[in-house]
């Protein structure tokens, strides 16, 4: 018998398979047979062969008393039938006849890979408005929606409980699946301007809320209806009739409206507006009041403080005369006791006998207060020297003599900084320079600095100081006896 040949039995021995370049459900039949003409179309020798391409799958399914059960083959696949791939088919086809025996089954190839586009246009139906200030309104305007939505089908058996395959045409498939979705699009629009608080006017502005929107609840919908996955919904346009009455009586009610919000808009602003500007001229006006608070503050502070300056300086200013009016009472006290005790030691009693004046007493006071008057006599000049270097030299000095009451002022002397052993000391005058020479503290090689010269130099190296070393030191004591 030959692989194409009839069988007595009836039924033939084919290759199933679907050759259609764009198909979504296909059904196979003998070459020559059209649908549902004859029952052979659907009479299956065993062991044909089956070729099912990648991304189909091919549904044999068998009418029983208990109703239609199926088997699903995946692709790819090329083998001739057995019932070790079928499990139905092991069930319900005898094997006593050696395979012989044909089974009734109709073959379907569904296209899993294909994706369907249905173009939608929904004829204008009313909407109506949404008003932001009432939350409702009366107002209404014929609406159009157009779009595209893309399916494919993924769940092939749940696709086969909802959908007869026999005499599957996709045309009729996808008008009946277009009408529900207008069904869908239109209840789902009309209540969009309230659901998203879109007012109608401009709706059409609103094309990515919208579809976001719609999209999942058409998706639910429509899925679980026929089957498929939709994979894409896009909604093009939302168009308002703009030459009906009905939209020019919105558009009208709109305008007004939108300009009394503009007025009470303007009118809230600018209440705004001189509430702030109040504000901000009651906080200028509190700012300079504390500011003039903290300057008055601030110039109390200064003048105590500057007076407190004025009178630390003052103290300094006074202080060695302060110092020398001390040691002026100390020293007039002390000079005193010495008086009076010059004068009991003219009266002394040393010893003569009597009474009167006592010639060696009075010797030995003349002889004591020479002493006391020469120690008082150098006191005084020191204490005059100082406080008269004081107020030359510190601050807030008396003015240089004039000449005019007492002769010329004293030529002015050089003040000589001094380093030894890398330690600066001074100023010294010429005096004492002369006085550090004789101790051995100044010599020629000591540096020295003094007011207006460049840097210290050696002493020796300076024309008024090197007379400091070429005086003649003074001749030895005469001996004693």
């Amino acid at each position: 018998m030959g692989l194409f040949s009839r069988s007595k039995e009836g039924g033939m021995m084919d290759v199933i398979r679907c050759d259609e370049p764009e198909y979504l459900i296909w059904k196979w039949r003998p070459a020559g047979n059209d649908a549902n003409t004859t029952k052979k179309e659907n009479s299956i020798r065993y062991g044909s062969s089956l070729r099912v391409k990648d991304g189909e799958v091919a549904v044999f399914v068998y009418s029983q008393k208990d109703g239609p059960v199926q088997d699903y083959i995946v692709g790819p696949y090329d083998e001739t039938i057995k019932t070790a791939n079928f499990p139905v088919l092991s069930s319900i086809v005898g094997l006593a006849y050696g395979g012989d025996t044909p089974f009734q089954a109709e073959v379907y190839f569904i296209n899993l890979a294909g994706n369907i586009q249905i173009k939608f246009g929904i004829p204008y139906f009313d909407v109506r408005d949404w008003n932001p200030s009432l939350k409702i309104s009366r107002l209404t305007a014929p609406v159009a929606v157009r779009g595209t939505l893309t399916f494919n089908i993924t769940d092939y058996k749940a696709f086969i409980k909802l959908n007869r395959l026999i005499n599957f045409e996709l045309d009729t498939f996808k008008n009946q699946m277009k009408d529900d979705l207008t069904k869908e699009i239109k209840k789902i629009v009309t209540n969009v301007p309230n659901q998203l608080q879109v007012p109608l006017i401009a709706i059409n502005e609103k094309l990515a809320e919208i579809e976001s929107y719609t999209v999942p609840l058409v998706k639910n919908n429509i899925e679980s209806l026929y089957g498929i996955t939709i994979k894409s919904l896009a909604i093009a346009d939302v168009e308002i009739d703009k030459d009906s009455e009905d939209y020019k009586k919105l558009e009208k009610v709109t305008s007004q409206q939108d300009e009394r919000s503009l007025d009470a808009q303007f009118n809230s602003n600018l209440k705004i507006l001189e509430a702030q500007t109040d504000t901000t001229i009651q906080n200028m006006a509190d700012m300079q009041a504390i500011n003039a608070v903290n300057m008055e503050e601030s110039l109390r502070i200064q003048r105590e403080e500057m007076q407190r300056a004025q009178q630390l300086q003052t103290e300094t200013n006074f202080f060695d005369t302060h110092k020398l009016n001390i040691q002026t009472d100390a020293q007039k006290t002390i000079l005193t006791s010495a008086a009076d005790s010059l004068g009991a030691m003219g009266n002394m009693n040393l010893g003569s006998g009597g009474g009167g004046m006592n010639p060696a007493g009075m010797m030995t006071g003349m002889m004591m207060g020479g002493a006391m008057g020469g120690q008082m006599a150098n006191m005084m000049n020191n204490m005059g020297n100082n406080m008269q270097q004081n107020m030359q030299s510190g601050p807030g000095a008396m003015p240089p003599n004039t000449g005019q009451a007492g002769g010329p002022p004293p030529p002015p002397q050089s003040a000589f900084h001094i380093s030894v052993n890398g330690q600066q000391a001074g100023p010294f005058n010429m005096q004492q320079l002369q006085q550090l020479v004789m101790n051995g503290q100044l010599t020629p090689s000591t540096f020295v600095w003094k007011t207006g010269m460049a840097e210290w130099a050696e002493a020796n190296k300076l024309i008024e100081l090197q007379q400091l070393f070429n005086s003649a030191p003074p001749p030895p004591p005469p001996p004693v006896g």
